[in-house]
């Protein structure tokens, strides 16, 4: 490691304030980042273990050490999902074995565990929040491996840095076999029925890269419009073949970016992790954290939503194979739906784009939590952000007060992860001397402005944008003294 690498003065992730300075971080900041916070977090747990007996401050203070790590990693983490690079996967995946053995050490620590075990026994019932939060660490200490003893406990931790690695594989080669995916035409009647703004898009992409016609990338915005309004049937069969195959043997390019060996390996970790806890198998022991209290109540309300379903759904598949009047193939469906739809109700996605507008999409969802929670919301600037179309809004009470901040992300484009989803930034606390209001992260994949007119959204679009903003609510309206954790949630 380089000596600039190693000097922490002008790194970004350590000690920074209200919200970090996405900008300003670099992939050669990363591993000194995370290697100073987890040093310093392993001397205050020496430090913790060292106290006389467990106390509600005990408590805050092994929060606090979490914190920390949180605070570091977050903003890492975050940007890996958004703004992948190569350089920046690399320091990525060179952290994941530090904080999984961070992780898996302290959940194997048998002092801390006799300490909420004896903490249990004093809680009066009346303290409803705090023996939540005793029974819910006791819960994870045993799902750590606390228990195991000698090899079992070794394997354990192995198994955990195996499975970091892995799943991280899994999403990275997701990410890589999308983003390799390119469609060139120059043939304007292949891309009839394709909506306007698809093909503003598409041919802003070409310039871009020196090309006349039009260039299509495999993003969600894209997949969507092409499988659901390309008159081509060729185009929409060749769209639904590359997304369907997308980081697998059936892939263009298996051997890049095949995920079958990388599932197989998640699987076989997952299953011997929940083997060695005393579990039959991993669904169980995802259960264990989960409202469901067996796989086979699981199963049973999944065959009974099904048996509740399914002559529904065949019957609509009929209708729409009738009006199609072909045998319908995967590539099809949402193609001759949407255009049942127009027949039938004189009603299409792309009719109700012009109504939805997203800066007033935003305005009006602002408004609606104002009403309903009594919050402003504000966009404002601050430190540097992780790209030009990230926008940054303080939130505020009814009386002034900081209530917490929201970052969204809400274009599609390359190097980002597919799908919706919020994550939290930085977690409400209210710790021993740490007070800290939270942040969370609304990262969306619209289709981005072209020309510049706003992005207009699907009514699917809002209802994403709208559910994801519900989670968001979730973590920033708290008012729990410990650490709210709404992670990554979609």
């Amino acid at each position: 490691m380089t000596e600039t690498s190693t000097n922490l003065t002008d790194n970004p992730l350590v000690d920074y304030g209200e919200l970090p300075d996405f900008g300003a971080i670099e992939p050669r900041h990363v591993e000194p980042a995370v290697r100073h916070v987890l040093e310093r977090q392993r001397r205050a747990l020496e430090e913790l273990q060292i106290e006389t007996g467990p106390t509600v401050e005990w408590i805050m203070a092994l929060e606090d050490i979490q914190e920390n790590v949180h605070r570091v990693w977050s903003p890492v983490s975050h940007l890996n999902a958004v703004l992948s690079t190569p350089e920046l996967r690399e320091a990525f995946n060179a952290c994941l074995p530090l904080l999984s053995e961070f992780h898996t050490d302290l959940g194997q620590n048998e002092g801390l565990y006799r300490n909420f075990l004896a903490l249990e026994k004093t809680v009066t019932p009346e303290l409803t929040a705090l023996r939540q939060l005793i029974s819910q660490n006791l819960r994870d200490f045993r799902l750590s491996g606390v228990a195991l003893e000698g090899a079992a406990k070794s394997r354990f931790r192995e198994l955990m840095l195996k499975l970091a690695s892995a799943q991280a594989k899994f999403e990275q080669n997701l990410m890589d076999a999308t983003d390799a995916f390119s469609h060139h035409e120059t043939a304007r009647a292949r891309l009839a029925g394709l909506p306007e703004v698809t093909l503003e898009r598409a041919k802003a992409a070409a310039e871009s890269t020196g090309l006349g016609g039009w260039l299509f990338a495999l993003d969600p915005p894209t997949y969507q419009a092409v499988i659901t309004h390309a008159d081509s049937r060729e185009l929409r069969e060749q769209y639904y073949r590359a997304w369907v195959t997308r980081a697998s043997d059936r892939a263009v390019r298996p051997e890049r970016w095949n995920n079958g060996p990388v599932i197989d390996e998640i699987l076989r970790l997952r299953h011997e992790s929940a083997r060695l806890l005393g579990f039959s198998n991993y669904a169980e022991l995802s259960l264990a954290t989960k409202m469901a209290e067996s796989t086979s109540e699981v199963m049973h309300f999944l065959e009974d939503l099904a048996r509740r379903s399914k002559r529904v759904a065949a019957e609509e598949l009929a209708d729409v194979a009738a009006f199609a009047g072909v045998e319908l193939e995967p590539w099809d469906v949402a193609y001759y739906a949407e255009k049942l739809r127009q027949d039938r109700l004189d009603l299409s996605e792309e009719a109700l784009r012009p109504y939805f507008p997203l800066p007033r999409v935003l305005d009006g969802l602002f408004e609606l939590a104002s009403q309903l929670f009594g919050i402003s919301i504000s966009e404002h600037s601050g430190p540097s952000l992780w790209h030009e179309s990230v926008r940054y809004y303080r939130i505020q009470a009814a009386d002034g007060s900081e209530v917490g901040g929201l970052l969204t992300d809400l274009y599609a484009r390359a190097n980002k992860r597919g799908g919706a989803w919020m994550d939290g930034c930085i977690n409400r606390a209210r710790l021993n001397a740490r007070r800290q209001n939270p942040i969370a992260y609304l990262v969306c994949n619209f289709t981005p402005p072209v020309g510049g007119a706003p992005s207009l959204l699907t009514h699917s679009d809002v209802v994403t944008l709208f559910h994801e903003f519900g989670h968001a609510l979730h973590g920033l309206l708290s008012q729990a003294t410990w650490p709210v954790r709404v992670l990554s949630a979609g």
